[in-house]
């Protein structure tokens, strides 16, 4: 058994093609295969069912492949480890954040975390939870900035802080002059939240009951479209309070807090267990906390 044949073996898992598998691994098909039989007859098992059409996994060659990965991300250890030395702040990190506190909380970490470490190149990713989940176990994320529940096997989360929800009406909503709102109000109106792709949305509707029946909910591409449609009187919404900071002030819309008990969302660093990047990693938290939060959790 070697590392070259659990490569190709979690490649075809990953592609269900052993044609695509061998171009992701630069060999030719007929040397993938013949490696991947080698170890189903050193195992004495079968790790895939072929035809013609598409490869499935067996079921005891699935719980191979995942200790498969596991060796792999292990040894790949060894070498970042070497490469890395003990200079963690001096190499590249990169960092994904989800859509909907990426333009918010990356303007205030950014200066910190320039001032603190000049020489780690900070590389940023926007993107779903899904996407941000799948990138950060291949290696191609060193941590996420995500929104819990994130349960993803082999992922560690670090809490960083608890965020309000407030709703957004048109100034000249009948709702404009209410000093708070109820999580029932919310459904009675017409109501814009991102597409259904961002676990944002998802939080949202658990966290205000009152949308769950809501039939007239529109969708939108980012918050800041929400927000312009909020100010052309084309609905309501509810937005994480760092979106509605003074920077984000809009004549058009008013902002009008939860009664207690506010509902939030609790946002946090998630990063995998056997990174070589730790220290890199509580650096990177502790910049996050000395940002002034005030304008998030107040």
């Amino acid at each position: 058994m070697t590392l070259s044949e659990l490569r190709f073996v979690v490649a075809v898992a990953r592609e269900k093609n052993f044609r695509r598998a061998a171009e992701k691994c630069f060999v030719s098909q007929p040397a993938l295969s013949l490696a991947i039989k080698k170890l189903e007859e050193e195992l004495g098992l079968s790790l895939f069912e072929r035809n013609r059409s598409e490869v499935s996994i067996t079921s005891v060659g699935q719980l191979i492949i995942n200790q498969a990965n596991v060796v792999l991300d292990e040894a790949a250890k060894i070498k970042e480890l070497a490469f890395q030395g003990d200079s963690q702040l001096k190499q590249p990190f990169s960092l994904g954040l989800i859509y909907s506190i990426a333009p918010y909380l990356l303007p205030l970490m950014i200066p910190i975390l320039r001032k603190d470490s000049p020489e780690m190149p900070l590389e940023v990713e926007e993107n779903i939870t899904k996407n941000l989940e799948e990138n950060l176990r291949k290696g191609k994320l060193d941590a996420a900035i995500i929104a819990l529940p994130f349960d993803a096997p082999g992922i560690e989360c670090v809490h960083l802080y608890d965020e309000p929800f407030v709703v957004i009406v048109p100034t000249k909503h009948i709702w404009a002059d209410k000093k708070s709102l109820s999580t029932q109000d919310v459904g009675m109106e017409r109501v814009m939240l991102l597409d259904n792709v961002h676990c944002y949305s998802k939080q949202i509707v658990e966290a205000c009951p009152g949308l769950k029946d809501n039939r007239d909910l529109q969708l939108g591409n980012s918050l800041e479209t929400i927000r312009n449609m909020v100010a052309s009187n084309l609905g309501i919404s509810v937005l994480p309070k760092s979106a509605t900071s003074a920077k984000y002030d809009n004549p058009l819309v008013k902002t009008i807090p939860f009664n207690d008990p506010k509902p939030y969302r609790k946002v946090a660093l998630a990063y995998r267990k056997s990174t070589v990047k730790k220290k890199a990693i509580d650096h990177i938290v502790e910049s996050i906390k000395k940002v002034d939060l005030k304008a998030f959790v107040a």
